[in-house]
C-alpha cells in the first residue's frame, strides 16, 4: 500500500516525465516506510537495486524517502556529480525540506525533481533519439 494517492503518485510520475523531457538523464523517487541504516547507505545500496548506475552517461539522480523515520536523501551518479556545484545536493535537500516541514510531502519531492531535471538539462541535454532507460513510477520498497 502506498503512502501516496493515486493523483499524488501521478503528480510525482508526470513531474519526473517533465524533468526528463529535456535531458538524457534519469530521475527515480524511491520510498519506503523504515531506513535500516545510514540514509545515504539505503540510498546508495537502492540506487544501484535500480539499476540507476546502468545509465548510459552515468546522470541518474535518486531521491529516496523513508517516511516513519522521517529520512530522505537525493544522490546522483559520477556523471552528474562531478559538474554540479559541490552544494548542490545540500542546496536541493534544504528546499526539499522546507516543504517537508509544511506537511508536504508531495510538493517537496516534486521540487527535489523540478531543480534536479533543471541541473541535468543543463549538464545532459536531450539527445535526438534519447530513450527513457529507467521507469518514472515511484518504487516502493517496503517488504523488500
Amino acid at each position: 500500500m502506498s503512502i501516496f494517492s493515486e493523483k499524488e503518485q501521478q503528480l510525482i510520475s508526470e513531474a519526473v516525465e517533465s524533468a526528463e523531457r529535456f535531458t538524457s538523464g534519469e530521475i527515480r523517487i524511491c520510498v519506503e516506510k523504515t531506513c535500516s541504516e545510514p540514509v545515504l547507505d539505503r540510498a546508495a545500496t537502492y540506487f544501484k537495486k535500480l539499476g540507476m548506475d546502468k545509465t548510459s552517461q552515468r546522470n541518474g539522480v535518486l531521491i529516496y524517502i523513508a517516511t516513519q523515520d522521517h529520512q530522505f536523501a537525493i544522490i546522483g551518479d559520477a556523471g552528474i556529480n562531478k559538474l554540479v556545484p559541490h552544494d548542490f545536493w545540500d542546496s536541493t535537500k534544504d528546499t526539499m525540506l522546507s516543504f517537508f516541514k509544511d506537511g508536504d510531502l508531495t510538493g517537496g519531492i516534486i521540487a527535489g525533481i523540478k531543480i534536479a531535471g533543471e541541473q541535468l538539462q543543463s549538464f545532459f541535454p536531450y539527445l535526438d533519439g534519447d530513450v527513457n532507460e529507467l521507469p518514472n513510477e515511484i518504487s516502493h520498497m517496503d517488504g523488500k
